[in-house]
């Protein structure tokens, strides 16, 4: 992501400009809740037009992160590389547990609820990555930055277009837009409709005539624009979106052996060390061994009658998942209001905004082919398979709404400012369950529901001191309140008071609640040095919402005592960050080139931390607990780098990086303390990260003068990242990744034609790593004994065309 030149989508008057200027174009950013120019903001942004999206076949999350520098998603912090945790990890910033959420998502500067819902907005007008704690604008989970979808407005004549894409490994994409106006200069809409799926790029061994990594997404969304007078504009959004995957794309690397029932084996050792007594992996991962990617992933009778079980079901059993593989339904509303107060330079402004998700999900977490193991808990009695799996069914539903108002102060003189308050209500229900239990027990095991609400007051006040330097003071009081019910199917008897009073709990009634305030503050000093050169200081407060147990409710004994000697409580505080940060931004060579640099420093202290324990019952067998804990504190450190520059009318170059460094100061992991013997864990790096990272693209444009009013354009893009660990003991890291994408196409008249390669030289790096626990019936649980990769999608080559009207 880079503010580069969108030459090949330019509308007329621009291209014209373009043809007599080697000008490249300014991209406007609402960092601060203003419209101002990305190369006069004090933050570090990165930016991309939607133009750019288009050119590059950008149509996922994913695809956004692999070319953008210091921007990684992990998909895999649940055990299976699905869509269902999305989790978004900007300088460093990894989450430890799967509902953590240090990167806030918006469309319109609107909370939404999904990292998903962010790119199934039809041709935005921009896509805005904000770097660093956003808190004093954005609000709760604006902690390592903000990522910010900003719609196209209608245009006041109608127009729109229809695309169609095919591609190797069953790739397809149709896309559909409208827009125009309703009401010359006072109501105007957009709609959009895109439809996109892909087959995957690995064959299930367990099972050939499938392929993991499946992917389908719809969705639909519509704008409508009403100015009814100078002074008043009101937007209207809506977004639907559906998504139905079959099992991930993921493969498994194993210390140990497993053997099946007649002695073959079905998981090999792949192990090259010993740590604490436990065989494991040093230094790089290794391939994907023969065999496999494999999966159990057959929906037979067992997973029917599982699936067709409806008591205790949070969604629909017509809704939910039918086959190994995710469904989720996503909704999104939001209506914005700007009054502009007349004869004044106040404006007044309502955000409102409401979504809701839902997911359900399927998957066998031993990840590998179990079907030739006998399952020695089987009889014909219990309806379990007579082979070896752990199917479990994953289902939530997260509801939220929220409402901000605001009034800014913009008029030309030195002062500018913005006061206002936010209110936001966000509530999730899951359920986690594995279909032997559902069978056995014909329904799913209850769990409570969670709330949060966060009432929060901010303001910002920017002063120019002289017509060089300017000050900004920022800040939010923020309120969070947590809530923690039981499961509305039934009265809970505590009989332990570890973590509770005992006692009866009636069914849906609430367990505890919990406040947390906080105030986060933004500073910065912004230096002018020439019209085409700036910098800036700041220093800043992120806080990220706290954290609750539910499941402690139903400890008791020696299970209630381990957890709290591993830190456990019903809740956990919220993680704090502060982060220092020098940057500078300008422009060259009569606005041919423009640049962005960035350093920072962050404290990230109360690290939250997913802990698994697994111990001996005194009575005898296992029991397991796990929770999220406040885990220690590392210092963040890092550089980054973006610029642009228009060699010719025909040529532009456009490069990124990133360093990313973290060093952890203290940090508690049982579960990689058990397997590695290192419990101080002071030096190391935090997992998931690539501590490098770049990206570099080449754009080539021009005309075909004897072909009428034909363009044509070739670009080639080039993403580097790191590998990273896998866990904070940093014994094992993945390959580094060198991805190659290539694009060409002509466009005469209303009709374009693109061609492309994705993934040029078929780089087969993992993109995501988790350590993991080995499932097999013929032992216990081995900690930390597999590694569960993500897999990267092979060359895939494809056709597209658009016709404008």
């Amino acid at each position: 992501m880079a503010a580069t030149s969108a030459i090949a989508a330019d509308e007329p008057s621009d291209k014209k400009k373009n043809e007599e200027s080697m000008e490249l174009q300014e991209i406007v950013v609402t960092a601060r809740k203003r419209e101002e120019d990305i190369l006069k903001t004090p933050v570090s942004v990165a930016a991309i037009t939607g133009a750019e999206i288009d050119q590059k076949g950008i149509v996922s999350i994913n695809n956004l992160a692999d070319q953008t520098a210091g921007l990684n998603i992990n998909n895999n912090s649940s055990g299976r590389s699905d869509r269902s945790f999305q989790q978004i990890i900007l300088r460093g910033f990894t989450p430890a547990t799967t509902d953590s959420t240090p990167v806030a998502t918006f469309i319109d500067g609107v909370p939404v609820s999904s990292p998903t819902a962010v790119m199934s907005v039809s041709n935005p007008e921009r896509v805005e990555l904000l770097r660093g704690p956003q808190s004093a604008y954005f609000g709760r989970n604006a902690f390592a930055g903000a990522l910010n979808v900003v719609n196209k407005l209608p245009g006041n004549d109608y127009g729109g277009s229809v695309t169609a894409m095919v591609g190797t490994h069953n790739n397809r994409r149709l896309q559909a837009e409208v827009d125009g106006p309703i009401v010359d200069d006072k109501v105007g809409f957009r709609i959009g409709a895109d439809h996109y799926s892909k087959d995957g790029s690995y064959k299930n061994a367990a099972n050939p005539s499938q392929t993991l990594g499946d992917q389908s997404s719809t969705s639909g969304n519509a704008l409508l624009t009403v100015k009814p007078t100078e002074n008043l504009s009101i937007k209207a959004f809506g977004l639907i979106s559906h998504d139905d995957d079959g099992p991930a794309a993921m493969g498994l690397l194993s210390a140990i052996q497993v053997k099946d029932s007649s002695g073959n084996i079905v998981v090999p050792n792949q192990s090259n060390c010993t740590l604490n007594g436990h065989p494991f992996f040093c230094g790089t991962t290794p391939s994907l061994p023969s065999g496999s990617p494999a999966t159990d992933a057959v929906a037979d009778s067992y997973v029917r009658k599982a699936l067709a079980v409806t008591k205790n079901r949070i969604i629909d059993s017509g809704e939910g998942v039918q086959k190994y593989g995710l469904v989720r339904d996503y909704k999104h509303g939001h209506l914005t209001v700007d009054y502009e107060i007349p004869d004044t330079s106040f404006t007044v402004s309502s955000l409102t905004g409401y979504n809701r998700e839902q997911w359900s999900s399927l998957s066998d977490i031993v990840n590998y082919d179990g079907s030739g193991i006998a399952n020695p808990t089987y009889t014909a009695a219990n309806g379990q398979r007579s082979y070896y799996s752990a199917a479990y069914l994953v289902e939530s539903v997260t509801k939220d709404w929220s409402q901000e108002l605001r009034l800014s102060y913009d008029n030309a003189g030195p002062l500018r400012g913005v006061a206002g308050f936010s209110y936001l209500n966000s509530d999730n229900l899951r359920t986690v369950d594995s279909l032997d239990n559902i069978v056995a027990n014909k329904q799913v095991t209850p769990s409570g529901k969670s709330e949060t609400e966060t009432l929060s007051g901010f303001f910002g006040i920017t002063y120019d001191i002289t017509s060089k330097l300017t000050a900004s003071a920022e800040g939010r009081y923020q309120v969070d309140k947590l809530y923690s019910y039981i499961a509305s199917t039934g009265d809970l008897t505590v009989t332990d008071s570890t973590f509770i009073p005992a006692g009866t709990y009636k069914a849906g009634s609430l367990l505890g609640s919990r406040d947390y305030t906080n105030f986060l503050p933004r500073f910065i000093v912004q230096y002018n040095w020439t019209d085409d050169l700036m910098s800036y200081i700041s220093v800043a407060k992120g806080v990220n919402t706290a954290a609750l147990n539910t499941g402690v409710a139903y400890y008791s004994g020696q299970t209630a005592t381990v957890a709290k000697s591993l830190g456990v409580d019903l809740f956990v505080r919220p993680e704090k960050v502060t982060t220092y940060e020098f940057g500078i931004k300008g422009k060259a060579l009569e606005g041919q080139m423009n640049f962005t640099a960035a350093a920072y420093y962050s404290q990230w202290r109360d690290q939250l931390n997913q802990v698994i324990q697994t111990f001996v019952l005194s009575g005898g067998g296992f029991g397991s607990v796990y929770g999220t804990i406040n885990a220690g504190s590392t210092d963040m450190t890092g550089l980054e780098l973006q610029g642009s520059y228009r060699l010719n009318h025909m040529i532009t170059l456009n490069a990124a990086g990133a360093y990313t460094n973290s060093d952890v100061q203290k940090y508690n992991d049982p579960l990689v303390t058990n397997y590695s013997g290192i419990s101080n864990f002071k030096g190391k790096e935090l997992p998931n990260v690539s501590k490098y990272s770049a990206t570099a693209g080449i754009n080539f444009n021009g005309d075909f003068k004897s072909w009428g009013n034909a363009t044509w354009f070739s670009r080639l893009d080039y993403s580097y990242k790191s590998g990273f660990w896998t866990d904070v003991a940093n014994v094992v890291k993945t390959q580094d990744a060198h991805v190659f994408n290539f694009r060409t196409g002509i466009t005469k008249g209303p009709v374009s034609v693109d061609f492309f390669v994705n993934n040029l030289f078929d780089n087969t790096s993992y993109v995501s790593a988790n350590d993991g626990i080995l499932f097999n019936p013929s032992s216990t649980y081995y900690n930390n004994a597999t590694i569960r990769v993500g897999l990267r999608e092979h060359r895939t080559l494809g056709l597209q065309m658009k016709y404008k009207f």
